[in-house]
């Protein structure tokens, strides 16, 4: 597994294991074990994913030392402001029974997020999390929000695949050592995206899956990944992409797929409200 040194030097492995959408029910808790008995060692998990107790169980009934797993949360916009964000992220370190989080985002760009940073910042100086960030802005909101923070976010996690490689919004984070993870970097299942002659042209020549060589993409162009599955054989398969390199001209027509287009825009008007009110960690 590579691993991506953040502006803050901690290290974080170039691919975890996402687990939104799935439910906690038990799915959560048995994905996240296959995820880590296949030799994942990050997993992504948030507050309004309501699965952070399946999570923090799985990893520890997992035998793996917690050292060795790097744990992601997500605080919710129910939980922002400096007073709510310090008993939110206390909360998600109660569901995880986790000493630590290695990594916790400010889940979404809307609200006080200001002073919800600064519970982040505080809660790192604490030793309650290692690295923090932010998900979900785009350089507008970037520069909205960012510039009030007294420290510098380690990453920012945003929609970003092969059809949207969020160019715009590297040259803003490149000069600043921020790293991209990207959701959705298998384009949610894009069909287009699987079936481009290019993306199987690649695929064939390494023996590898159209999703393998997406990912490898990815990675090898600076991105931290987050697939998800909850099949094994597609888990082994998004994890197997350290055993090949793509060429230096297949990165560049790989690049020439970017439409600079996503499904889902941050700056949509009424979007804050309807996530609010869809997603409510208190209820």
């Amino acid at each position: 597994m590579e691993r991506v040194i953040l502006n803050d030097g901690n290290e974080i492995p170039a691919v975890g294991f996402g687990v939104f959408l799935i439910p906690a029910d038990g799915s959560t808790y048995e994905a996240v074990k296959t995820a880590l008995k296949i030799g994942y060692r990050h997993i992504d998990t948030a507050a309004a994913y309501f699965n952070e107790e399946e999570v923090g169980r799985a990893v520890r009934d997992s035998g793996i030392p917690r050292d060795e797993i790097f744990v992601t949360s997500k605080l919710w916009l129910q939980d922002y402001g400096f007073e709510a964000a310090v008993k939110g992220i206390d909360a998600s370190l109660r569901k995880l029974g986790c000493d630590f989080i290695d990594l916790y985002l400010l889940h979404q760009p809307y609200g006080d997020v200001v002073g919800a940073w600064s519970a982040l910042e505080q809660a790192k100086a604490a030793g309650k999390i290692r690295s923090i960030g932010v998900s979900n802005m785009t350089p507008n909101l970037w520069q909205k929000f960012v510039p009030h923070f007294e420290t510098m976010p380690a990453v920012n996690q945003v929609e970003c695949h092969p059809f949207f490689q969020q160019r715009s919004l590297r040259a803003v984070l490149q000069p600043l050592n921020v790293k991209i993870e990207a959701w959705a970097p298998l384009g949610q299942g894009n069909k287009a995206l699987f079936s481009h002659p290019l993306v199987l042209k690649i695929a064939e020549k390494y023996g590898k899956t159209a999703a393998a060589v997406i990912l490898r993409f990815e990675t090898q162009d600076g991105l931290i990944v987050l697939p998800k599955s909850t099949h094994a054989d597609r888990m082994e398969e998004n994890l197997a992409i350290f055993d090949f390199s793509l060429t230096q001209e297949e990165m560049a027509e790989l690049r020439s797929l970017d439409t600079g287009k996503g499904v889902h825009d941050p700056e949509t008007p009424g979007l804050a409200e309807r996530l609010a009110a869809a997603y409510k960690v208190h209820d």
